[in-house]
């Protein structure tokens, strides 16, 4: 029994969360139920996130469409298994007797239902995102789990403080200080390998140095507490954050961290600081509907509808601008890029199809979009371009994400080790004491 393929029923929400999630299965059978289809085909329409996922789903699926999808199955590839779509089946008496209301959730639960008992030697599974169908799932004997294909396993291993490094010889400090190309990696002992771009703080009685590991050399630099466009950073990982922002080895970051610790400011300052460098400056956040309702519900035009959405961005540009006075230099130069549009600040939506070439491109409150939606955006990056993802993954608006199942987490921990690639963790918040104090207790 052990090498019988089992067969999996999937929600509507995996399908949303990846679009390309009946490919992930391995060579185990697919069903969807005809009710997935009818969920998927009301999310056509629209410009969120979640719109665009059902539109490639409904082309991908077109692709591999036929007479055979309610019958034998399609192939969906070499390795794979098949993919069937069921259609209605009539309710249990179990089923009818727990849950009588006919919801799409219910019609699905009947589906699973009828595959379990038509295929009574194989292991049938529902994979839903969504915990309270699993649970009910589960209540009538269905087996029921997440979507687990993107989810990681180690994510306290990289939200963790950074490593410091006590007891070192007083001298190799001292020689952070005075020798600019750095001292080699061999000299710091550590508990495990050290790789990628990774920051440390190092220690020995009262001397200390805040340092950075460059992969390209082998050796430890000291980081030095750099102020971008006004904006001076007040602690160990602030400073990190700066150092990798205006690193140009360093072309994708992720800073993660609860509200308060600058992750957003740190980077609109560091892409102004930077800004001949780069074509164009993009700052966006994905759009997470309140309540569940789209974006129709509320009133006025369109920029009324997306203004509390974009608002905290416009605030962290108004740190930034009070900094200066009215009439200096810095704050025209900024007015002209956003007049020049060299300078936008959008929902991200709004960004797709623009080119990403020679952009400093920041993505904020990341921790709300799926792994296949990061992918989608840094596959895009053109030649010159830095990405930098900011979010806090204790706090994810989607119910059916979590701190493991989110593209900021899946991003980190799959390109943790890469040349390219820096993830600082923002431990202190800075804001005031009584933000810290409630992102510590609330």
């Amino acid at each position: 029994m052990a090498n019988v393929k089992k067969i999996f029923v999937l929600d509507t929400n995996v399908i949303l969360h990846n679009y390309n999630a009946i490919y992930t299965f391995d060579e185990h059978d697919i069903v969807l139920p005809i009710t997935v289809l009818e969920e998927v085909d009301n999310f056509k329409k629209g410009t969120n996130e979640i719109n665009f996922h059902a539109r490639e789903f409904v082309r991908e699926l077109d692709k591999i469409a036929g007479e055979a999808l309610f019958d034998k199955g399609v192939n969906l590839g070499d390795k794979k298994g098949k993919l069937f779509i069921e259609t209605g089946k009539p309710f249990s008496k179990e089923l009818e007797n727990s849950f009588g209301e006919n919801t799409p959730d219910h019609r699905i639960l009947a589906i699973a239902e009828f595959i379990r008992d038509k295929y009574p030697k194989r292991t049938v599974v529902l994979v839903s995102k969504d915990i309270n169908l699993r649970m009910k799932a589960k209540s009538i004997g269905l087996l029921a789990e997440d979507y687990k294909t993107d989810q990681v396993s180690n994510v306290n291993d990289f939200y963790k403080e950074t490593d410091t490094v006590i007891g070192l010889d007083k001298s190799i400090i001292d020689r952070l200080y005075s020798d600019f190309n750095g001292i080699d990696a061999s000299e710091i002992k550590l508990d495990k390998k050290i790789n990628g771009h990774t920051y440390l703080v190092l220690k020995n009685g009262t001397s200390s140095a805040l340092a950075h590991y460059n992969p390209e050399d082998n050796k430890i630099h000291r980081v030095e507490k750099l102020s971008a466009y006004g904006i001076e950073p007040k602690n160990a990982e602030q400073a990190f954050a700066l150092n990798a922002l205006t690193n140009p080895k360093i072309s994708l970051i992720s800073l993660t961290g609860k509200a308060g610790t600058g992750k957003t400011l740190l980077a609109l300052a560091a892409a102004l600081y930077q800004r001949k460098q780069f074509k164009q400056i993009l700052l966006a956040r994905p759009i997470v509907a309140l309540g569940g309702k789209d974006l129709g519900f509320l009133p006025g035009d369109v920029n009324d509808k997306i203004g509390p959405y974009m608002q905290p961005l416009f605030d962290n540009l108004g740190v930034i601008k009070n900094q200066f006075s009215d009439n200096s230099q810095e704050i025209i130069r900024i007015q002209e890029m956003l007049q020049q549009e060299k300078l936008v600040i959008s929902p991200l939506a709004y960004i797709r199809g623009r080119s990403l070439s020679n952009v400093f491109f920041i993505v904020d409150e990341a921790q709300n979009l799926t792994p296949l939606e990061v992918k989608t955006i840094i596959t895009r990056a053109g030649e010159g371009t830095k990405i930098v993802f900011t979010g806090d993954i204790q706090q994810i608006d989607s119910p059916y994400l979590d701190s493991k199942s989110n593209g900021l987490s899946y991003l980190t921990d799959r390109m943790k080790g890469q040349n390219l690639f820096a993830h600082v963790n923002m431990i202190k918040g800075e804001r005031s004491l009584l933000s810290e104090l409630a992102s510590d207790l609330l």
